[in-house]
């Protein structure tokens, strides 16, 4: 009976820090963080031709909820100058140098992706849009929050790796989105259902045990 209550409570526990780290509990922005952050980052929009105004009504706009970020990119395969080394390689080595920074400073700010793929074809589907530039890979990364969207661009880990984007991509665009239709289990029901079948079966372990 004793072994039970452990193995279940320190599953609940557990599942409890994973929503402590996966879900906002800080509410939406505040005007003033806002200013803040643009503040810190003028000039880093114009240079490339991004509008801060843009950015201001996204933030401003915040909910508190989490959102996912859709990414286009169009990587760089010709050879460029690695501004580490200073040799010529393969600017998608570059993007993928960036990845390896971008992802640590995503999951340390309850983000994660939510799905990466290339593509495989050319619009099959389009009107009154831009001619394919070329796209090469997709992505749809999962936000906590606006608030740790800007934390993780002022994240110095990564704004040093910002260089090698820059290297390594020829054309990008991105867009937030929220979730309105899905077929698939959230993180938030998956780890729930992984502790308790690891609980289930330590529990029958430690019965089968006893008896």
């Amino acid at each position: 009976m004793a072994e039970g209550i452990i193995i279940w409570g320190t599953a609940l526990l557990a599942y409890g820090a994973f929503r402590l780290w996966y879900d906002n509990w800080s509410g939406p922005l505040k005007p003033a963080e806002i200013d803040a952050f643009l503040a810190q980052m003028a000039g880093r929009f114009e240079a490339t031709g991004n509008s801060p105004d843009v950015l201001r009504a996204f933030l401003a706009a915040d909910d508190g909820r989490e959102f996912v970020m859709l990414n286009l990119v169009k990587a760089q395969l010709d050879p460029v100058e690695d501004p580490q080394t200073g040799q010529m390689v393969q600017g998608f080595e570059l993007l993928k140098r960036y990845s390896k920074r971008f992802m640590p400073v995503l999951f340390r700010n309850g983000g994660h992706p939510g799905i990466v793929g290339r593509k495989v074809g050319g619009y099959v589907d389009a009107w009154n849009t831009e001619p394919d530039p070329g796209w090469t890979v997709f992505g749809l990364m999962r936000y906590r929050s606006r608030r740790d969207m800007i934390k993780l661009v002022m994240d110095p880990a990564f704004m040093a790796g910002h260089p090698d984007k820059l290297l390594g991509t020829l054309a990008t665009f991105s867009f937030p989105t929220q979730r309105v239709l899905s077929f698939y289990v959230g993180p938030r029901v998956t780890v729930a259902l992984v502790l308790a079948l690891i609980a289930a079966l330590s529990h029958l372990m430690m019965l089968t045990i006893a008896s």
